[in-house]
């Protein structure tokens, strides 16, 4: 990356998450465990959050199944 270039991906955190997907809690977790969803990133020692891009991948990605 390059001194002009700004860094502008956003994490997400669960209930945001949540509310985009419309996805419950564990059926969240359930996908994750069966890599059909992205992983979290660790952002603090008990916290975790997503990737806006790769919720935004995903969402593409169900829609073009339907």
């Amino acid at each position: 990356m390059t001194t002009d270039q700004t860094f502008t991906e956003r994490i997400l955190r669960c209930g945001e998450v949540l509310k985009i997907t419309g996805l419950s809690k564990s059926t969240l977790y359930a996908q994750i465990a069966r890599s059909e969803f992205a992983r979290p990133v660790k952002i603090g020692r008990r916290a975790v959050g997503w990737r806006l891009s790769d919720i935004q991948a995903w969402l593409k990605l169900i829609a073009e199944k339907t």
